[in-house]
């Protein structure tokens, strides 16, 4: 059974997607408040975290930034804030994904299922080291080395340098990278490939140095 942390001050929302979810066999644990459901989210073991925005005590995007200092739990974030400076913030703060209310709980379980189907592929499916020159890749223990130092990563970046990593010689295109990396239902758009492309660069290449991915104009990323 799914072990889902549910951080929302409206009672009679938490109350209603809390019946949803448990009727769809997953088990659900409730904080009405961002302090509480930070101290939750850091010391228990969730399968994924549906975060609200806006909360009392600590709003959404500082809890999801401290989560993921420490963890890499999936993360929905549900607002009843649509700008796209608002998910622009959510995204960038950690979250995996971005539902504005009000919302069909419907489609809060389609995008709960693609998410868990993702993290479960990456972590299932690739235990293993992946090297390319000096770059190595410990999917288990999502870790990236560069010679012997560490290169810290957020949770997206990971993924898609692990994507890249996994097709060696392959050009990916930005639609197969968002696929794959952010999923077939996201709201966001292709050119936000390029801007992670730009921030793992940043991290993993030598200053001066030829990039270890490579940019097929027309067409995408390639690690060759």
């Amino acid at each position: 059974m799914k072990k889902i942390l549910l951080i929302e001050d409206e009672k009679n929302l938490a109350r209603f997607i809390e019946l949803e979810l448990q009727h769809e066999s997953y088990s659900v644990t409730i904080a009405h408040d961002g302090r509480s459901g930070l101290e939750l989210a850091l010391n228990g073991q969730w399968d994924m975290i549906l975060l609200d925005l806006m909360l009392p005590g600590i709003n959404g995007i500082e809890v999801c930034r401290r989560v993921r200092k420490e963890k890499r739990t999936p993360i929905i974030m549900l607002t009843a804030r649509d700008g796209v400076m608002d998910k622009v913030m959510g995204l960038d703060s950690g979250a995996d994904d971005y539902i504005p209310k009000p919302f069909a709980i419907e489609e809060l379980l389609a995008r709960m299922r693609s998410l868990l189907r993702r993290t479960d592929s990456i972590e299932e499916k690739h235990r293993d080291v992946l090297t390319f020159k000096d770059l190595e890749l410990d999917v288990g223990a999502r870790t990236v080395r560069k010679r012997d130092r560490t290169i810290d990563l957020t949770k997206r970046e990971f993924d898609l340098l692990l994507v890249l990593m996994q097709n060696i010689g392959r050009v990916m295109t930005r639609e197969m990278l968002m696929d794959l990396v952010w999923g077939y239902d996201t709201e966001v758009e292709t050119n936000v490939v390029d801007v992670y492309i730009s921030y793992l660069r940043s991290k993993i290449d030598d200053p001066g140095e030829e990039s270890y991915i490579q940019t097929s104009r027309g067409l995408g990323y390639v690690i060759r």
